[in-house]
């Protein structure tokens, strides 16, 4: 069948991108779903910055890719051997899905499936196989869903059924901002009651990561953030208190405000001076978690000793440490039920001919979750 998608042949195109447009629209043949396999017609996908960071070069892949990874949509039609789903089903595409075989999957570390780094790496669907057609040549599906698309074929293990009452545009956000924000503070981070919690980086995953802390009960939650604009949203949203890291004497004074430091810290800015404050305003004892995905090239130095004098633990988060089919419908629950506000984290919504005005929002800062909304 005939799609749009948004294909990006070239990495590190000049900005704006509203004039380079690195992001074409063009119609594309998407393949019958094989075994194993869904068709999606898509209804939301958000702009993360996993993708801007395709598009700008410090995340490589093999180009052309069809980017988009975040979203929600139904399924339209479903393959030879799919048992767990059935047209108009209500679906969140999951950027990382799971064979339920290797020895992370065995562990209940689905994010780190092996099989599906792979399948990632060579552009194509766990299922090995590559669905998407541009001139006669196959192009590089993103993350197993390539969601900036009217439709996508999909492997059934990147998709969690939702319940049909949550608003797709806002199920989107569960795919990743969610995923990886809430999951990194409550997963990974395994924030309790009555803690002290700093998030830095104040994008769309770092603000779904306040609100995870809030909805966990810390005593203390200081936002922190460049942008006094994203500041103030943290404040209206929960925080208790807001730093400019760049501020001098920012790390002692949230110091003195905490009592010595945090006991968890998170970073979700995707940028090394961003980890660097976050383990400085890590208490003894605490724990730096990191969600964020910087350059592959820039280092992180810390002085070893620290690890041990302070029992320091540093630990990286992946997808928020989540378990997709536990973790989806559980944090939609929380969203309905209000302890989980996403929608307050929308702030555009966009058409697909729109999408490079949109990432040149999110290069700038001046968006927090965009969100495209497909007929």
């Amino acid at each position: 069948m005939k799609t749009r998608i948004a294909l990006l042949r070239e990495m590190g195109k000049a900005r704006p991108y509203s004039d380079s447009k690195p992001l074409e629209i063009v119609e594309a043949e998407l393949d019958d779903p094989g075994p194993g396999e869904l068709l999606i017609k898509m209804a939301a996908a958000g702009l993360c910055h996993s993708d801007l960071s395709v598009i700008n070069g410090d995340r490589p892949r093999d180009m052309p890719v069809a980017l988009g990874h975040e979203a929600a949509g139904v399924v339209e039609a479903v393959g030879p051997h799919v048992t767990r789903f059935s047209p108009g089903d209500h679906v969140v595409l999951v950027f990382a899905p799971s064979c339920g075989h290797c020895v992370p999957c065995a562990e209940g570390r689905p994010a780190l499936c092996e099989p599906a780094a792979v399948a990632a790496g060579k552009g194509a669907l766990i299922t090995g196989s590559k669905r998407i057609s541009v001139g006669g040549e196959h192009v590089n599906h993103h993350i197993g869903v390539s969601a900036f698309s009217d439709y996508a074929v999909v492997s059934e293990a990147s998709c969690v059924k939702i319940d049909k009452s949550i608003p797709l545009d806002q199920a989107a956000l569960l795919g990743c901002a969610v995923l990886t924000g809430v999951g990194a503070v409550l997963n990974s981070g395994g924030l309790k009651t009555g803690q002290s919690c700093a998030v830095v980086g104040l994008g769309g995953v770092g603000l779904a990561g306040l609100l995870g802390a809030i909805a966990a009960g810390a005593r203390t939650i200081v936002a922190v953030d460049l942008a006094k604009d994203k500041r103030d949203l943290a404040l209206k949203l929960g925080a208790t208190h807001v730093i400019d890291p760049t501020e001098e004497g920012a790390v002692q004074k949230l110091r003195d405000l905490t009592g010595g430091g945090v006991d968890l810290a998170v970073e979700l800015a995707g940028a090394v001076p961003a980890l660097q404050f976050a383990y400085a305003i890590t208490r003894r004892g605490g724990t730096t978690v990191t969600a964020g995905l910087p350059n592959p090239q820039a280092e992180f130095k810390i002085p070893a000793v620290s690890l041990t004098a302070n029992e320091h633990a540093l630990k990286g988060s992946y997808m928020g440490s989540c378990v997709p089919v536990r973790d989806i419908p559980r944090f939609a629950q929380m969203m309905v039920q209000g302890q989980l506000p996403i929608p307050e984290l929308m702030t555009h919504r966009l058409k697909l001919e729109e999408i490079n005005e949109g990432f040149e929002r999110l290069a700038a800062g001046e968006a927090i979750r965009q969100v495209i909304i497909f007929d």
